[in-house]
C-alpha cells in the first residue's frame, strides 16, 4: 500500500514538472515562432509520409532520390505549406480542437494528397500505385497525432490544479456540461453517475458511467470535491431524493439550471450554481394557479411598494409574465429602485414585453404623494411590500420601525381608498401571530388597519397575506450561512430548538399575487406550509452540501463548527401562522382563509393616530402599551434595547432591575458596530 502511494506521488510529481516545463515553453515562445515551428513540424511529417508511401509497395527497401524526384518533393512541400496555411490549421487553438478541426484536417490532407498526385503525374515520378492512399493515411495520422499529443500535454498542465468533479446525470445535459467544462481549466470530470442501468459500464468521451452505489468509491479514489447535478428535467421530489443521498459524502453539491430556465433562454447548461433554495426546504412548493395570478394583473395598472426589497422585486418579476397594462415601482431607496429598474427593463427587453415600467421615489408614509400617484396613473392593484422586517433592528429602533410599518400601511391603504384602487394586498408575516417583538406587533396592527378599512363603504378590496420566513431574502439565514461557510465558519444558530416555517421567494410572491384574486375584503390568507423546519437541521444540511462536516474527528479532515449564540431581542423559539383555529378553504387547495377578530374602523383609526403620536414624541412606553392593548398575545414587552431610548436614559426602573437580574449592561450605541459583525443568524 505504501509503495503504491509512493508510486502515485512520484508520478504526480513528474507530471507536474513536465506540465510546468510545457507551460513555460509556451509562454516564452512568441506566436509567430510557434506557427513557424508547427509548419516546420508538419513539413517534416510530409517528408516522412512521402518516404513511407514510397517505401510501402516499392521493390527496393530504400527509395533513391531519383525515385522520389526532387521536383516532386519540392512541389509537394510548397503546395502543402500553402494548403495548410489557407485551411486555417495554424489559426486553430489546439486545446479547443473539436469536430470542425478534424474536418479541416481531413480537407487539408486531401488537398495535399491531390497535390502529390498532380506532381507525380507531371514529373513522372516512379512511385507505387498505392502511394497516394498510403501518403494520405500517414499524413493524417502524423499531423493529427502531433496535435493530439500537444493537446494532451496542454490539458495535463492545465488540469494539474483543476478541481475533480463528478457529473450526476449522463443524459444530454450531462454531455453538454462535459463539453463545456472540457473547454475550461477549472474542472476535471472524472466520471458520470446515472440512475439508468442501461448506461452503466458505458463510456462518454473517455469518462465512465457508473451507478449511484459506486459514487462513494469514485469520490474517495479520485479525491473528488464536487458533484455537479445535470438533471434539469427531474422532478422536485427526485432532485431532493438525490440531494439527500449526497448529504453524507464529503463533496460540495452544485447544479445546473432547471429545464424551464434552459428552455426559456434565461440560463445555459454551463451556469453552475449552488443547490436551489427549493431543494433545501424539504417539502414540495405550492403550485400556482395562473388564472388567479392573472386576474388582478393582466391589462391592469399594477403598483408595488417596496419594489427594491427581496419580496417586492420578486413580485415585480412574477408580475411581468401576466402582462400588466403598466407596472409602477415605488421605493424610498434610490439604489434599490435603480437596481430593480435595470433588472425589470432588461427582462422586458429580453422577452419582448411591451408595456411601460415606471420607477418612482417616495415614502409610503407620504399619503398625499401616494394618492396623487394612484389617481395620476389610475392604479388598479397595489401590492404593499414596503416595511421594516428585521426583528432585532426594529427592537433597536422601536419608534421608527412602528411608524414605518403602521403609518406606512395606514397612508398607503387610506390613499388607495380615496383614489378608488380596486385591490390592495398587504404582505404580512407569521411573526404577527402572538408576537414577542415590536416588528411582529407592528405588522399585526397593520393587519388590523386593513381589517378596519374593510368595514367601511369602499371600492377597494383590502386583503392580507401572511406567510413564514422566505429563504434567500435579505436578512434570512441562508445567505448568512453561506457566507459563514465560505469563510470557514463557525455557522451561528440562535438556539438548538428554534424552528421556522419556510418558503422560497418565488413561492411567497406567487401566494401574494393569488391572494389578490381570492380576497373579498379584510381577508387574512395563510399558506399550508407543512411542518416547521429546525434551523440547526438547515444549517447542518447546508454545511454537508458544501463538502464539510460538523464533527472535528471525521475521516475527511475538513469541518465547520456549529455555534449556538442564544435568542436575540424579540425572538421566540417557534412561530405560528394562525391566531385561532378557525380557518376556511379558498379557491386554492393550499391557501386558507383565517377567521380572526378585528376592531371597528373608528376604534382602530383613533388607536392608529395615538400610536403614531407616541412614535413622534418618542414615548416608547406608550408605544408598547398601545400595541399591547390591541395585539393579541403581545404583553410584558419592554423597550429595553432601543438605542436612542437607552442613550437618553429613559429605560424605566423596572427595566433596569430586569437588566440587573439578567446581568446585562445597557448598550451604548457608539460602541456597537453593524449587527452583522456579530455573525448572528437571522430568520
Amino acid at each position: 500500500m505504501v509503495r503504491k502511494m509512493a508510486s502515485k506521488a512520484h508520478f504526480k510529481t513528474l507530471r507536474s514538472l513536465s506540465a510546468s516545463v510545457w507551460m513555460l515553453a509556451r509562454r516564452l515562445m512568441p506566436h509567430s515562432f510557434r506557427v513557424s515551428s508547427w509548419l516546420a513540424l508538419d513539413l517534416t511529417v510530409v517528408l516522412g509520409a512521402l518516404y513511407g508511401a514510397a517505401s510501402i509497395g516499392s521493390e527496393t527497401s530504400v527509395p533513391s532520390l531519383d525515385t522520389l524526384a526532387l521536383l516532386t518533393v519540392g512541389t509537394l512541400l510548397i503546395g502543402t505549406a500553402v494548403i495548410f496555411t489557407s485551411q486555417g490549421l495554424y489559426r486553430s487553438v489546439i486545446r479547443y480542437m473539436g469536430q470542425q478541426a478534424v474536418w479541416d484536417l481531413v480537407k487539408a490532407v486531401s488537398f495535399s494528397t491531390l497535390t502529390l498526385a498532380a506532381a507525380i503525374f507531371f514529373t513522372d515520378a516512379d512511385l507505387p500505385a498505392t502511394a497516394a492512399l498510403v501518403y494520405w493515411l500517414l499524413l493524417f495520422v502524423g499531423v493529427g497525432g502531433s496535435r493530439l499529443i500537444s493537446r494532451a500535454l496542454h490539458q495535463s498542465s492545465a488540469y494539474a490544479d483543476a478541481r475533480r468533479v463528478i457529473i450526476y446525470g449522463a443524459g444530454e445535459s450531462g454531455r453538454q456540461l462535459l463539453n463545456a467544462l472540457n473547454h475550461g481549466t477549472d474542472y476535471r470530470v472524472v466520471g458520470f453517475i446515472d440512475d439508468n442501468p442501461s448506461l452503466h459500464e458505458t463510456v462518454i468521451n473517455g469518462r465512465p458511467v457508473l451507478g449511484a452505489d459506486d459514487l462513494p468509491n469514485l469520490v474517495e479514489e479520485h479525491a473528488v470535491r464536487q458533484v455537479l447535478l445535470a438533471i434539469p428535467s427531474a422532478s422536485q421530489e427526485r432532485r431532493r431524493a438525490i440531494i439527500n443521498s449526497l448529504v453524507g459524502l464529503p463533496v460540495r453539491v452544485r447544479t445546473i439550471p432547471k429545464i424551464s430556465e434552459l428552455i426559456s433562454g434565461n440560463a445555459i447548461v454551463n451556469q453552475i450554481q449552488d443547490v436551489d433554495l427549493d431543494d433545501l426546504l424539504g417539502r414540495e412548493p405550492v403550485p400556482p394557479h395562473p388564472e388567479l395570478i392573472d386576474r388582478c394583473i393582466t391589462d391592469k395598472v399594477v403598483m408595488v411598494t417596496g419594489a427594491g426589497g427581496s419580496i417586492g422585486s420578486e413580485l415585480c418579476r412574477q408580475i411581468l409574465s401576466s402582462s400588466p397594462k403598466e407596472l409602477i415601482l415605488l421605493d424610498i431607496s434610490e439604489f434599490a429602485l435603480y437596481s430593480v429598474d435595470r433588472e425589470i427593463k432588461s427582462i422586458c427587453q429580453r422577452q419582448s414585453l411591451r408595456f411601460p415600467v415606471v420607477t418612482l421615489l417616495g415614502s409610503v408614509r407620504d399619503e398625499q404623494r401616494l394618492e396623487s400617484i394612484f389617481r395620476t396613473f389610475s392604479v388598479d392593484t397595489v401590492y404593499h411590500a414596503a416595511a421594516y422586517k428585521h426583528v432585532p433592528m426594529v427592537e433597536y429602533n422601536v419608534a421608527e420601525g412602528v411608524a414605518n410599518n403602521v403609518h406606512g400601511t395606514w397612508s398607503a391603504a387610506w390613499a388607495a381608498h380615496r383614489a378608488g384602487v380596486d385591490t390592495f394586498v398587504l404582505v404580512s408575516t407569521d411573526k404577527a401571530v402572538r408576537p414577542t417583538n415590536v416588528m411582529g406587533a407592528s405588522k399585526r396592527f397593520a393587519e388590523l388597519i386593513l381589517q378596519g378599512l374593510s368595514q367601511i363603504e369602499t371600492q377597494t378590496r383590502f386583503c392580507i397575506v401572511r406567510f413564514g420566513n422566505v429563504l434567500g431574502s435579505s436578512g434570512s439565514v441562508v445567505p448568512l450561512f453561506r457566507e459563514q461557510i465560505s469563510s470557514g465558519g463557525p455557522v451561528t444558530v440562535t438556539h438548538p430548538e428554534v424552528s421556522r416555517y419556510f418558503m422560497s421567494i418565488r413561492e411567497a410572491a406567487q401566494l401574494v399575487l393569488q391572494a389578490g384574486a381570492l380576497g373579498t375584503g379584510g381577508d387574512v390568507f395563510v399558506l399550508d406550509m407543512g411542518e416547521p423546519v429546525r434551523i440547526v437541521e438547515l444549517a447542518e444540511r447546508m454545511i454537508r452540501l458544501s463538502g464539510y462536516d460538523i464533527e472535528r474527528d471525521n475521516m475527511f479532515g475538513e469541518h465547520i463548527d456549529l455555534e449556538y449564540i442564544g435568542l436575540r431581542p424579540g425572538e421566540k423559539l417557534h412561530e405560528e401562522l394562525l391566531l385561532g383555529t378557525s380557518v376556511t378553504g379558498t379557491g386554492h387547495p393550499m391557501i386558507m382563509r383565517a377567521e380572526e377578530e378585528s376592531f371597528d374602523f373608528d376604534f382602530i383609526e383613533d388607536s392608529a393616530h395615538r400610536l403614531l403620536r407616541a412614535c413622534t414624541e418618542m414615548d416608547l412606553n406608550d408605544v408598547t402599551a398601545i400595541l399591547t392593548e390591541h395585539v393579541m398575545g403581545f404583553s410584558g414587552h419592554e423597550p429595553r434595547h432601543d438605542y436612542v431610548w437607552v442613550k437618553q436614559g429613559r429605560v424605566g426602573k423596572r427595566v433596569r432591575k430586569a437588566l440587573d437580574a439578567e446581568n446585562v449592561t445597557p448598550i451604548r450605541p457608539e460602541l456597537v458596530g453593524p449587527r452583522q459583525s456579530t455573525g448572528r443568524s437571522t430568520d
